[in-house]
């Protein structure tokens, strides 16, 4: 870190072994993602399964970690056991200041421990923990027994899964020190089939600033921007719930299924209902000024006869407002957070859960499965039904739930009901029907998310439809997020870091960078990640989208089926010809030997 080199971890579970590499050769890639996928492109194993005990886990950090303000994120790189192709995830909380503080700039994880364990990262050992009386047991549990048991100095971050993730539910979840999360994709799964229940990482190094004055200098700029300007307000005020309400008016919110995309309810589940009626906190990640987690705490009963209550506290924003709200026809704030407290305690990933079941719901109600496959009625705006799905997915309970644990592509595959199957190449679909940004944007992001290039802000900025205008759009926002993520910064802050401020950062530290080097890292990174995936066989022209797309009206209208392939077709021909500036061939580098 701020050094001459990338500090590598190396964890063998299997053999329970360590290496810690210095690799002069992952400079150039600045950190984060830039490191990530070059370290999981030369382990990986294309030929072998997701969940196989040699494939990696990469964490890493980037070269403002926590330096600067709102650089606060730690990326994790892994075969998705959900897509099938390239698993990318970000969270918050205090694991890349810990990672920082231990001294290193990524960890990759292999092998499969014989029993399940949890280990205990420093930055002068690593500690190998039986969990075997830890399995089963859900996260929030897991974060205070490991704090009990095992105090220590320093800043110290906790990750670990639920039963979700130990019985395979391919969505499944990490929670990171208790409000965040590496949700999507299905890290939990990953992690669950290495027998690995969590990692703790202690970090009690000082990073030593060369030139502070210039760093201060830099630094408080930097700050002034995020707490003095209106470039983050909103993300402290109301947080991302505030979407609900701009969204539902302009006809995009998807509910019930994406059978509509106006909510007659939104006003009830709105950012401004959370607020007056469960807003208790508001909270921010190490490094951060800024506070966007919002908790919300909502009553429940544990007996009924004596009229027993309990106060739980759950975070909240708009993602999983979206999926387990209006998605899924449920018209109360109390009755969100309930359902967000149940994914919680599971470990899943809560907008995968709430498509899956959006999907459910519509397939019981159309006869394509009964009550048999179900065991519950499933219907829109039912929370208590719900809950037991949720329960039901994490722990396997039939044949019908298992393949719904499996994402919503693979359960219409066995059962039917492909048209209303809201996913986008295997990813259930974010809470956005604006149009053709955010649906090819999704289709074409390198992990098949909202957060890969934000096509639907892009919906939003245009007044007439041009396919080519989103597709170029798309492709460049593709390509500068891989830029912020090698930083590796909390997205909501891209407004705050232009090109200027962020090489600013970055001399002030002492790193030589330069304008064209930022587009080298980022073109540069994206190519891997393409490769990556293309070597496990995902052909972009292939992904088909479900008809339901095309039947319920965006805010420009109908979407066409065929521009939106056409759109699509663009995109790959941008990717086909950056590809033709970068080495084709596998990259695969001898290792610099550890010092």
């Amino acid at each position: 870190m701020l050094g001459d080199d990338k500090k590598v971890l190396f964890i063998d579970l299997s053999t329970e072994k360590l290496k810690i590499e210095k690799r002069v050769d992952l400079n150039a890639s600045i950190g984060g993602v830039g490191i990530a996928i070059r370290l999981f492109e030369e382990s990986f194993h294309p030929d072998l399964p997701p969940l196989d005990d040699s494939q990696p886990i990469v964490f890493a950090v980037g070269a403002l970690t926590s330096v600067f303000p709102v650089m606060t994120k730690t990326v994790a790189v892994f075969y998705s056991p959900h897509t099938g192709e390239l698993g990318e995830s970000y969270a918050g909380g205090r694991l890349a200041f810990a990672m920082m503080q231990a001294g290193y700039d990524a960890i990759v994880i292999t092998g499969k421990a014989k029993r399940p364990m949890y280990i205990s990262v420093r930055s002068d050992n690593v500690s190998f923990r039986d969990a075997r009386a830890l399995w089963g047991l859900p996260s929030t549990v897991i974060g205070r027994v490991i704090r009990e048991r095992e105090p220590g100095p320093g800043k110290r971050s906790i990750i670990r899964i639920g039963p979700a993730g130990e019985n395979g539910v391919t969505y499944a979840s990490v929670c990171v020190d208790t409000y965040r999360h590496f949700g999507r994709l299905g890290l939990g799964a990953s992690m669950g089939a290495k027998n690995l229940k969590a990692m703790q990482v202690y970090g009690t190094t000082p990073i030593a600033i060369k030139d502070f004055p210039t760093y201060w200098k830099a630094y408080r700029e930097v700050y002034k921007k995020c707490t003095e300007t209106e470039l983050m307000q909103k993300y402290h005020d109301l947080g991302t719930s505030i979407n609900i309400e701009p969204l539902n008016s302009l006809g995009v919110l998807p509910t019930k299924n994406l059978k509509q995309a106006v909510f007659e309810h939104g006003d009830k589940i709105s950012g401004e209902a959370f607020a007056e009626g469960n807003l208790i906190r508001k909270m921010a990640c190490v490094g951060c000024p800024v506070g966007c987690i919002h908790i919300g705490q909502f009553r429940r009963e544990f007996d009924k006869e004596g009229h027993e209550y309990e106060s739980i506290s759950v975070g909240y924003d708009y993602e999983l407002i979206f999926a387990l709200g209006s998605f899924l026809g449920i018209k109360s704030t109390d009755e969100i957070l309930a359902l967000i407290d149940e994914v919680e305690e599971l470990g899943m990933d809560a907008m995968s859960a709430g498509v899956a079941l959006g999907w459910a719901t519509e397939a019981l109600q159309k006869g394509i499965v009964t009550e048999k496959e179900t065991l519950v009625s499933l219907k829109f705006g039912d929370k208590d039904a719900y809950i037991k799905a949720l329960d039901y997915i994490a722990c396997r309970e039939n044949k019908f739930y298992e393949a719904l644990g499996k994402g919503v592509a693979h359960a219409s595959s066995i059962y039917g009901g492909a048209d209303f199957a809201m996913h986008i190449a295997g990813n259930e679909m974010a809470g956005y029907h604006t149009g053709y940004g955010a649906l090819i944007g999704m289709s074409v992001g390198a992990r098949h998310s909202h957060l890969c290039n934000g096509g639907y802000s892009i919906d939003q900025g245009l007044k007439t439809v041009d396919l080519d205008v989103i597709a170029n759009k798309l492709f460049q926002e593709e390509i500068d997020r891989c830029m912020l993520n090698s930083l590796i910064m909390c997205l909501f802050a891209r407004k705050v870091y232009d090109r200027a401020t962020i090489l600013m950062a970055l001399q002030s530290l002492g790193y030589p960078y330069t304008d064209e080097d930022l587009t080298r890292v980022a073109e540069e990174t994206y190519a891997a990640k393409i490769r990556v995936k293309r070597a496990m066989g995902f052909d972009q022209e292939a992904v088909r989208f479900p008809k339901r797309f095309f039947e319920t009206p965006s805010m420009h209208g109908l979407l066409d089926e065929e521009s939106a392939y056409e759109t699509q077709r663009k995109f790959n021909a941008l990717t086909n010809a950056l590809l033709k500036r970068y080495t084709p061939e596998a990259v695969k580098p001898e290792a610099a030997p550890a010092k």
